[in-house]
């Protein structure tokens, strides 16, 4: 697999809905980590009529005590338990007596870089993106990690210095991730080059932490089989985000399991669509749970080199993007390699503005407020629209769900418990939430097997693929605070016939045994059989030799009663079924 300079199962909603927008203010005075105990402020203005003693009553129910009084607008400055906070501001904002109230929100000094390949113009990337004013919302952590699955990284890079985390060589099986061709670096320094130091070049993400991992040799080319293993590798170590700038037009089991467990692990997956200007899916861009990106120019048009198809989901500018390049020095670069960090960027700005969002949710976000371009909506050409900072990263700041300490409920609804299921079998699942549902999983057998972020879907099973016998159903209900509920039940897949063991039932109803038959010219036997399936055939036999056969029952065979000789003479009948099941019936005796 070669480095390219679905499909899944998340739609774009409206993150705004995920909790009442009073709470932004109140979260980011409180900080996306404060612990539940932790005091945050509220602003109240109580009118006239309500007394000191009613209010500090108020105050008090819910933990809160007063702090001071702001002079001249005569607003109370109230400190209370942030697991209270909510629910008090939602009493006062109810209260006659109560003017207002509101969260003591944060403001930040405007956020600014003074990198000199930024000022001149060249990152003119940044600016279509809006990136800019995204940095006046969030810079980004260091907690946030972003692996770089690519040709290795080269941490020497004076504008990566003290950004790089040690790393892993899947080319080489070593822990020395150098990068010793350049495409790496080159990724890496637009996700997170060190900014703001008046060296350089700025990156998206500022403070971002690097985590190189070498999946490409030094020409440029891989295994599936390295990168499975580095994407299981990152995830593992604790990756956030895992950019992918490379790929071919093969699929992968094994690449797709690899992002379906790093996707099960809460990481965003972003991948470059492919520079071989056609619609054939390149993967892992193609992959289930992978942010696929094509590239756009200066004038927001799809670059012709670029792949396009189905499987896009957002654009990003690729062409004439300047980045790191060799051991010091930095250079234009063309390609949808480069479309992909500066995705990456965004998502890692997300994850560090609300680190509680779950990865359905930030990937949501990002598809809903990209600048829409091209036909409306989602097209083959960019996806969803062009990435947007400002718009992605303010869309979450205020939706932290910490607060939110409900679980969904979650129930299958088919198929029934005990149930016998073959082929393509439908598993409708929905679910419900407080706030709302992010995403849906099923698990077979203990294994996830697809997702939605629909609160209510229909899975489409293949039992094609697994051998016959009972498995346990597994439906999983997550909202935006990572609250989940399950519910589960057992189906048995029978996709090979039953073997039929069940012998049919024959009886003769006449003559009956004992019965004298002299003088008779013809007898009629009547036999009649059964089976759980079906009968195939029924014979009579009279001392032994068949005296006719039917293909139904009830059926009445004649005997030749002249030609028999005086005595007895004994019947027995027999069925048969399609499986080759044989039942006899009990013998009967006459006379002549």
């Amino acid at each position: 697999m070669a480095r390219t300079d679905k499909k899944h199962p998340f739609q774009p909603m409206q993150i705004h809905r995920l909790l009442p927008a009073l709470l932004a203010g109140f979260l980011m005075s409180a900080g996306a980590h404060a612990a539940p105990s932790e005091k945050v402020r509220l602003l109240i203005k109580p009118k006239l009529e309500m007394s000191e003693t009613a209010l500090h009553a108020l105050l008090s129910a819910h933990g809160g005590e007063e702090a001071r009084t702001i002079p001249g607008v005569e607003t109370r400055v109230v400190e209370v338990p942030r697991q209270t906070a909510l629910k008090l501001l939602q009493v006062l904002k109810n209260r006659s007596e109560v003017e207002y109230a509101e969260p003591d929100a944060t403001a930040h000094a405007f956020a600014s870089t003074n990198d000199p390949y930024f000022t001149n113009g060249s990152q003119w990337y940044l600016s279509k993106i809006q990136a800019p004013s995204a940095w006046d919302l969030n810079t980004g952590a260091p907690s946030v990690v972003v692996a770089v699955l690519d040709t290795g990284v080269r941490a020497s890079h004076p504008d990566l210095a003290g950004k790089v985390l040690a790393g892993r060589d899947f080319a080489d099986s070593d822990s020395d991730p150098t990068d010793e061709n350049g495409h790496g670096t080159a990724v890496a320094g637009l996700i997170g080059a060190a900014s703001g130091n008046g060296t350089g070049m700025a990156s998206v993400a500022w403070k971002t932490s690097i985590l190189p991992v070498r999946v490409l040799g030094k020409d440029g080319s891989g295994s599936h089989s390295d990168i499975a293993d580095g994407i299981v590798w990152a995830t593992d170590q604790g990756a956030d985000v895992i950019n992918l700038s490379l790929g071919g037009t093969g699929s992968s089991v094994t690449l797709q399991n690899a992002v379906n467990y790093a996707w099960s692990k809460g990481v965003v997956i972003v991948a470059a669509a492919g520079n071989n200007g056609d619609s054939v899916p390149c993967y892992p861009g193609a992959c289930t749970n992978v942010v696929a990106v094509s590239a756009t120019d200066s004038s927001d048009i799809r670059t012709s080199w670029s792949n396009y198809g189905s499987y896009i989901d957002i654009a990003a500018p690729g062409s004439n993007i300047l980045t790191l390049s060799g051991t010091s020095s930095y250079g234009a670069m063309d390609g949808t390699s480069f479309s992909s960090p500066l995705t990456a960027g965004v998502v890692a700005l997300m994850r560090a503005a609300n680190p509680a969002l779950s990865n359905a949710n930030i990937v949501n976000a990002l598809l809903t407020n990209a600048d829409d371009l091209g036909a409306s909506g989602k097209d083959h050409d960019f996806g969803y629209g062009r990435i947007n900072a400002r718009r992605a990263v303010a869309a979450v700041s205020g939706a932290s769900s910490a607060i939110d300490a409900t679980a969904p409920t979650v129930t299958i609804n088919s198929p029934s418990a005990g149930g016998i299921v073959s082929g393509v079998t439908g598993v409708n699942v929905s679910a419900s939430d407080n706030a709302g549902v992010s995403r849906i999983e099923l698990h077979i057998g203990g294994s996830l097997y697809a997702q939605s972020s629909s609160s209510s879907t229909t899975f489409n099973w293949n039992t094609g693929n697994f051998i016959d016998g009972t498995y346990t159903l597994e439906a999983r209900a997550y909202d935006a605070a990572n609250n989940v509920a399950s519910s589960t039940r057992s189906v048995t897949v029978r996709n090979s016939p039953a073997r039929d063991s069940d012998v049919p039932v024959v009886s003769i109803t006449a003559p009956v045994d004992g019965q004298r038959v002299k003088g008779l010219w013809n007898l009629k036997v009547k036999v009649n059989a059964s089976d759980n399936v079906g009968v195939s055939r029924v014979e009579l036999y009279a001392d032994g030799k068949l005296v006719g056969a039917s293909s139904y029952a009830p059926v009445a065979f004649t005997w030749n009663v002249r030609r028999a000789t005086a005595g007895a003479h004994v019947f027995q009948a027999y069925a048969y079924d399609a499986a080759g099941n044989i039942g006899a019936s009990s013998k009967v005796t006459v006379y002549k």
